[in-house]
């Protein structure tokens, strides 16, 4: 490893981040290579691990195994057929970003009429916000130097997020404690937003399942992996997406996958995936938004559409 395979872009990007999420100034006084020392993603003039899982061009170069794997399966069993994979690969960052995308494009949007009023409420299966820090947990605390790699498995029922390696000793679910495997690694993560507070993500994810309306995840620990388990809610048929989308055309349909992908979309984009004209795009687009499903963002030229939905 040497400085050549670090990506000055990332290193930009990462300041960009720090300033945006901890108020620390992106213009620096000092060399790059000065910076990443202080910041100890380099020792000397040679990359740490965690300057190249953070920084790297491609960090899977030195470690094959820092692969993060998801996968949606049609059923509750991994020996179901599956439905879309993904092989994220990539600095760390870079995998928590696939890896969130690929979540919301494979889980189910929940649709149903609140008791004090006829508006349709819509949200995700489960809370993105609860799936990404299981996502980053796994990838922050994980054994780079074991075989194995980090997977996210969608079932119809829960998602499990699989990380090779246990609790560090004298931690446990019960008694999570800020203690990391690793520390520079959880520092430049925490530099970008990505976590908010050390030692934290277990009472969140608690917290927001609860407040979400799913059960608490919970952990099925082994001596060589930790797996947490997310259960679905959807308990009748009822109640999950084709409810939403029996309401809506076949255009309409394609604009909410659309946005499930890429959270938003344009009527630019609404017209290129229909072929349909400039009128009838704002026009569907106008009735997703009078039905509660869309919400309406920016203005003039810059307006876009985003589902009607809690993270």
């Amino acid at each position: 490893m040497s400085l050549d395979d670090i990506d000055k872009k990332k290193v930009r990007w990462y300041l960009k981040q720090r300033q945006e999420g901890r108020n620390i100034s992106k213009e620096i006084k000092i060399p790059i290579n000065k910076l990443l020392q202080n910041i100890k993603a380099l020792r000397g003039n040679k990359p740490t691990n965690a300057g190249i899982l953070f920084f790297g061009k491609f960090p899977q170069k030195f470690f094959p195994n820092a692969r993060l794997r998801v996968v949606r399966f049609k059923g509750t069993k991994v020996i179901h057929p599956t439905l879309d994979t993904a092989d994220c690969e990539g600095t760390i960052w870079e995998m928590i970003n696939t890896a969130e995308d690929f979540i919301r494009k494979n889980i189910r949007l929940l649709g149903r009429r609140t008791e004090k009023s006829f508006r349709r409420e819509i949200k995700f299966e489960y809370p993105i916000k609860a799936l990404r820090e299981a996502v980053i947990n796994a990838l922050i605390h994980r054994d780079y130097f074991e075989t194995g790699d980090v997977r996210v498995f969608i079932f119809d029922n829960r998602v499990e997020v699989i990380n090779p390696g246990t609790f560090p000793k004298g931690v446990s679910p019960k008694r999570p404690r800020h203690k990391p495997v690793n520390e520079i690694l959880c520092q430049l993560i925490y530099d970008i937003g990505f976590i908010e507070k050390y030692g934290s993500g277990i009472y969140m994810m608690r917290t927001l399942s609860k407040e979400w309306g799913n059960k608490e995840p919970y952990y099925d620990l082994h001596p060589i992996e930790t797996k947490i388990i997310f259960e679905s809610q959807i308990k009748e048929s009822t109640f999950i997406e084709e409810d939403i989308l029996e309401e809506l055309g076949e255009r309409q349909k394609k604009a909410l996958e659309h946005i499930k992908q890429k959270d938003r979309i344009t009527n630019r984009e609404y017209r290129e995936i229909n072929s349909v004209s400039n009128r009838i795009a704002f026009e569907e687009l106008s009735d997703l938004v009078k039905n509660k499903i869309l919400i309406k963002k920016g203005s003039g030229r810059a307006v876009y559409y985003v589902l009607a939905v809690n993270d």
